[in-house]
């Protein structure tokens, strides 16, 4: 199945976590698809004050894996790579790895809901995901992720940081 992560960074070399994010996704893939959108530079969102811009994007990769097995995948990688594993919410952070949707996957566990339940309202998630997969229509949502970008109008503008990353 096809499986979208959302990947973030906003300490450090924030590209090169992105980079590193990416390499793992590739490597947990089933060398399947793998499609990566463009960086976009955000200003922090529900964030503490003075926390610094983050680097955002999405890939999309192809998984045999039950979304509970991805999560905990990323999770671990997310550990392994500074960020501890009880923390603030919304805290800085050196990476941070969001499963936003699994196949035709709709859960609402205690861990995990699917599709992410913010995606809808976050420019920084829907347009990377819009640049790989305009026409998406998400389980459980009634329209393709283009329109659900433009329904954002203005609100929570993104800079292009790095299209070939």
């Amino acid at each position: 199945m096809k499986a979208g992560v959302a990947i973030g960074s906003n300490l450090g070399d924030r590209l090169d976590h992105l980079r590193q994010a990416r390499g793992f996704l590739r490597s947990i893939s089933d060398g399947g698809c793998l499609l990566a959108a463009p960086v976009y530079e955000t200003e922090p969102v529900d964030c503490p004050p003075g926390t610094p811009a983050f680097f955002n994007t999405v890939v999309e990769i192809e998984s045999s894996l039950p979304p509970q097995k991805l999560l905990e995948q990323l999770l671990q990688f997310e550990a392994s790579h500074g960020r501890p594993n009880v923390h603030g919410k919304n805290a800085p952070r050196t990476v941070d790895l969001d499963l936003l949707y699994c196949g035709e996957a709709m859960l609402n566990e205690a861990a995990l809901t699917l599709p992410h339940p913010r995606l809808r309202q976050r420019r920084f998630v829907l347009q990377p995901l819009a640049d790989i997969r305009p026409e998406l229509v998400l389980p459980g949502f009634d329209r393709p992720v283009r329109e659900l970008l433009a329904s954002l109008g203005d609100a929570q503008p993104v800079r292009l940081a790095a299209k070939d990353w």
